[in-house]
């Protein structure tokens, strides 16, 4: 019986330090040059590394969607799926999935964590100059969408990466202007909006975090760029280089200087320092997190949605007796905020769960609220439906 109490508490130590281990870094060596060390995962709440996934000596299997079988790529060009030269990652959560693209190239890159075979998308739609460090794509993110959104350091590119009928495409959206009150805090200055990363909002707005540390939030609808201002609480000189969500709702920012991560709150841009030893060369980061989504935890609310990833026309809902108060309600909404569904709880038992079918909604990405009796939205997950 001791034994099998130590390999449920185990057990349970290990689910927790993965639940930790949710956002993803794209590392780099001890060099005043970019040079890709490997692809691995962070665990920021206590500021230390995770496992590593990929890294610049594995030997992956390449497939190319062009020409629709394995390829061997040239290790002596910048054009290849190990290439030196790295700064935009994302996680594709729909298919748990990390997408890259190596500077200097238009490839975009899309590697299995569980099989590290990677699948090769020559775009057509990026247009990268090796003379022009504008057109480098250096900063990526996960859209609220589910599709995975890229831009260039000076916002010449806008690019959406989604995936249809099996396969992966991009989509030059345009390019992003300045706001007109941005002033010298352009985003096409180097100095002032260059490098960084950036994050995705509920909203389906973007906000790029410049390596000067400036913030801009990006509109997709006006294709526009408004300066905010810039993190205060970093060091002087500090290269801010990777930016994502954790699941506090906070950006979680790092260096490529191999410098502390630090967490910014966006309504005030203040950084503070995280906890923890983990000074890496740090060149991008993705999560599965956005800006403004609420990420509010069943024993907190007493409710709970999943799953996520939604294979079998239904999800479920879970309750908690002594954190629910009146009638529950459902609501779905698609992508483009149209209620799609409704449906009232009101005769589901308490510590159970109740199946709601979803065999009306085709696939795609969707937000499910959960209202309390007096209709105040205690829940919001999102959940793919994939038929």
């Amino acid at each position: 019986m001791k034994r099998k109490l130590l390999s449920l508490a185990m057990l349970s130590i290990a689910i927790c330090a993965s639940a930790q281990q949710d956002i993803y870094a794209l590392t780099g060596k001890n060099s005043q040059n970019i040079v890709f060390s490997d692809f691995r995962t962070l665990d920021v709440q206590h500021g230390v590394s995770g496992n590593i996934i990929f890294g610049a000596e594995s030997t992956p299997k390449v497939f190319s969607q062009v020409f629709n079988k394995n390829v061997t790529e040239d290790k002596n060009t910048v054009n290849h799926s190990q290439a030196i030269s790295m700064a935009a990652l994302a996680y594709d959560e729909l298919n748990g999935k990390l997408v890259y693209i190596p500077m200097f190239t238009s490839n975009i890159y899309v590697l299995d964590q569980k099989s590290k075979d990677i699948t090769l998308l020559e775009s057509q739609a990026i247009k990268t100059s090796q003379c022009d460090n504008g057109s480098h794509i250096t900063r990526m993110t996960t859209g609220y969408d589910g599709n995975i959104y890229a831009m260039s350091n000076s916002g010449s590119q806008l690019i959406k990466i989604s995936k249809k009928d099996g396969k992966y495409i991009s989509t030059d959206l345009g390019a992003i202007k300045d706001d007109f009150s941005n002033g010298e805090n352009s985003l096409k200055v180097m100095t002032k909006g260059f490098g960084g990363d950036m994050v995705a909002a509920a909203d389906h707005n973007f906000y790029v975090f410049s390596a000067s540390g400036n913030v801009f939030q990006v509109s997709p609808k006006y294709m526009n760029a408004k300066f905010l201002g810039k993190i205060l609480g970093l060091p002087q000189n500090y290269s801010l280089n990777g930016a994502a969500v954790n699941s506090a709702g906070n950006v979680v920012v790092a260096s490529a200087r191999g410098e502390n991560m630090y967490e910014v709150t966006l309504n005030d841009l203040q950084a503070k320092p995280i906890a923890g030893e983990l000074k890496i060369p740090i060149y991008d980061l993705a999560s599965p997190y956005v800006v403004g989504e609420k990420l509010s935890s069943f024993a907190n609310s007493g409710v709970d949605v999943y799953p996520t990833k939604v294979d079998e026309n239904y999800i479920n809902i879970k309750l908690e007796d002594a954190k629910i108060t009146g009638n529950i309600s459902v609501e779905i909404y698609d992508f483009a905020g149209v209620k799609v569904m409704q449906k009232n709880l009101t005769s589901i038992e308490k510590n159970k769960t109740q199946k709601i079918d979803l065999n009306s909604l085709n696939s795609g990405v969707y937000v499910v609220s959960v209202l309390n009796g007096a209709k105040k939205v205690i829940l919001n997950k999102k959940i793919y439906v994939n038929k």
